[in-house]
């Protein structure tokens, strides 16, 4: 009997995906819970698996577009699993003896040869594409992209404003207490959960900034989940870590690692990417030293992070080197002022200063 594999329902509103990879070839013997293929969607991607066991007949290529419930493939649940091969047999190579007289017998060793230096191997050559142009189509998840920062764009009266942060003592208090709290939480203490508890304490301080359009009404949010956003193979994506006013250091931590693995392994599901009030981006990991971020509707505040460099700055009349960040944040002029978004950056700047504060729960 053949049994169809159907696209699967991943969420409300999404009405087809791209099936971007097989992981079972046509003819494969699979078992129940084998992962069979990946889908992409305009949202997320989705790993799909085997629910019988049996014969794979692939009837969809890799690169098709495919609408949710429509059948990609079929398994013949009468065909058996393929006998295992017989182990082959290792024959042990016999040792001859030698004899006990010659083994006494002390020959002079022979003067080292000078070891011949290490032969590297030059680089691979990089491989060039045939003809001048390539074309492929968008995936839904880049088309979905596209679209939200277009439409951010046109919708939002989007303005930047910037400050500069001195992250001694972010930097001097990790080094300080790191072994302590990997060795007591079971995770590193980054630099992200200092910026989401110091967004948290700005948005305390300056509400205005943790609400956002809809229609013709201001919603005021009273909840504080910060969407981070992580770059991935397959496009930007901002899951969210809720209550983060509730959740010390370690516990913001042992969320984004969470994220990370998830983000890693492509199972970043809708729901983790809905409902966030404010979003933090760090073009810094990638070196980038200064950047205007694209707001993520309907939110009304986007914090950039950056590149920590050292900088000569005047520090009570005298040049020092200090480690700087510069911070940008752009904001919906339709619903913060000037001056709220002035104050929300310095208050983000004051706690990175003052980090010990961000430890007390």
């Amino acid at each position: 009997m053949s049994v169809a594999v159907i696209v699967p329902t991943v969420g409300e509103s999404i009405s087809s995906g791209v099936l971007s990879a097989w992981h079972k070839k046509d003819g494969d013997h699979v078992v129940v819970g084998d992962l069979l293929f990946t889908l992409d969607t305009d949202k997320v991607s989705s790993e799909v698996t085997a629910l019988e066991a049996g014969t794979l007949k692939i009837t969809v290529a890799e690169g098709t577009e495919v609408p949710i419930g429509s059948t990609v493939a079929e398994i013949d649940t009468a065909a058996k699993a393929p006998a295992a091969k017989e182990e082959a047999k290792v024959t042990s190579e016999k040792v001859e003896k030698k004899p006990a007289a010659a083994a006494t017998k002390v020959e002079a060793p022979a003067p080292k040869a000078a070891a011949a230096p290490p032969v590297v191997a030059p680089p691979a050559p990089r491989p060039v594409p045939e003809g001048r142009v390539s074309r492929r189509k968008l995936t839904p998840l880049r088309r979905k992209i596209a679209l939200q920062l277009v439409n951010a764009q046109q919708t939002a009266a989007i303005l930047t404003t910037f400050n500069e942060v001195d992250m001694s003592a972010v930097m001097n208090l990790r080094k300080e207490v790191q072994e302590g709290f990997q060795a007591k939480y079971g995770v590193k203490l980054g630099f992200m959960s200092f910026f989401i508890k110091a967004v948290v304490e700005a948005l305390l301080d300056v509400p205005q900034i943790n609400a956002q359009l809809e229609g013709d009404e201001l919603i005021e949010n009273h909840y504080y989940d910060i969407g981070v956003a992580v770059g991935t193979e397959k496009g930007l994506m901002v899951p969210v870590l809720r209550d983060c006013e509730k959740l010390s250091l370690a516990g913001l931590e042992k969320e984004l690692l969470g994220f990370a693995v998830k983000a890693r392994e492509g199972k970043i599901g809708l729901s983790d990417l809905q409902g966030g009030v404010f979003t933090i981006s760090n073009g810094g990991v990638y070196g980038s030293l200064l950047s205007t971020p694209i707001l993520n509707p309907p939110q009304s505040g986007i914090l950039g992070m950056h590149k920590i460099q050292e900088r000569p700055v005047a520090i009570n009349g005298k040049v020092e080197i200090r480690p700087m960040m510069y911070l940008a944040l752009s904001y919906d002029h339709r619903v913060v002022d000037g001056k709220e978004a002035v104050t929300f950056l310095i208050k983000i700047k004051e706690a990175l200063e003052n980090p010990v504060r961000l430890f007390l729960d």
